[in-house]
């Protein structure tokens, strides 16, 4: 599970932030922002955050596009601002995008998703690829067998005692307040490639990024592994849109190399930012706020 930090880190906003709940099929309440003035010539950008079971922490992303055309984002439902207790399953997720866009009155959206959101996008893609004019990857999806290599680069980067700590606060049911945001800590700080400022942006993100749904993060991973986003790539490859683009750090413990590797097999671009992890727009935001713009630049027909 990744811990984004939340603050904007010098991203101020210069446009009018709208919050609005909206209402799924089934009676939950989504929690959704929007930013951004609507552009005739250029598309809409849902963003979808990852986790699963945190809510979003999107917006310093959103802000180095707001200029550009209209930004979304949401907290998924059981998360945030959006509290909803159920079964969680990918299709229910897709089901709230498709009905995100319903509301918004959108036949087609750039889509942009972050880690596990990746995923979900992915999913949605495939579910509904007429909805789809554009696709975003920012770290992510990782597939095949990532999740060893990853754990390892994690050990390494903490200390012995971190990770004793670490397993020693995983034991503990429950935790006090105090106790959860050192366990988030311990677990997220490993996903910055800046070393010196790994544990305050860790830090920053587990106080602000709870509590953490963490039966909506195991029901969620399970499912995936029901149908694999890996058993279906040949249809990815079909409908993927034109002009994909792949961003990722060198840094993030998570293989850069499986993104070049996916990259490949989808025939797209891909921009792996040296010297930066999991948020490339914490650790190189200059590289990463022109990559992205790049690629929302890129979608200026509106359908």
């Amino acid at each position: 599970m990744a811990g984004p930090a939340t603050y904007r880190d010098g991203c101020e906003s210069a446009f009018e932030m709208t919050m609005q709940m909206l209402q799924m099929d089934d009676g939950a309440l989504v929690r959704t922002w929007t930013i951004g003035t609507p552009d005739a010539n250029r598309l809409p950008v849902l963003m979808v955050h990852g986790g699963p079971g945190l809510p979003d922490y999107l917006e310093p992303v959103s802000n180095l596009i707001e200029d550009l055309c209209r930004v979304h984002r949401y907290d998924q439902r059981g998360t945030g601002g959006s509290p909803w207790s159920g079964e969680h399953t990918v299709a229910r997720h897709v089901r709230d995008l498709q009905l995100l866009l319903d509301a918004w009155k959108y036949e087609r959206v750039v889509l942009l998703g972050h880690s596990y959101g990746t995923d979900l996008a992915s999913f949605f893609l495939l579910a509904h690829p007429e909805r789809v004019a554009g696709m975003i990857y920012l770290c992510g999806p990782f597939l095949g067998a990532w999740r060893e290599t990853t754990h390892a680069v994690e050990r390494k980067r903490r200390s012995g005692p971190n990770q004793t700590r670490l397993e020693l606060l995983k034991a503990i049911t429950p935790r006090t307040n105090e106790e959860e945001i050192e366990y988030l800590t311990l677990s997220w700080f490993t996903d910055h490639a800046d070393r010196q400022r790994a544990w305050e942006w860790a830090k920053a993100s587990a106080q602000a990024l709870r509590p953490v749904n963490y039966q909506m993060n195991a029901q969620l991973n399970a499912d995936k592994k029901v149908d694999p986003l890996e058993a279906q790539i040949d249809r990815l490859i079909e409908v993927l849109p034109v002009g994909t683009v792949i961003i990722g750090g060198e840094g993030d413990p998570r293989p850069a190399a499986l993104l070049r590797q996916l990259a490949e097999q989808l025939n797209c671009e891909i921009n792996i930012i040296p010297n930066a992890g999991h948020q490339p727009w914490l650790e190189e935001p200059e590289q990463f706020r022109t990559a992205l713009r790049r690629a929302v630049s890129r979608k200026r027909e509106a359908k």
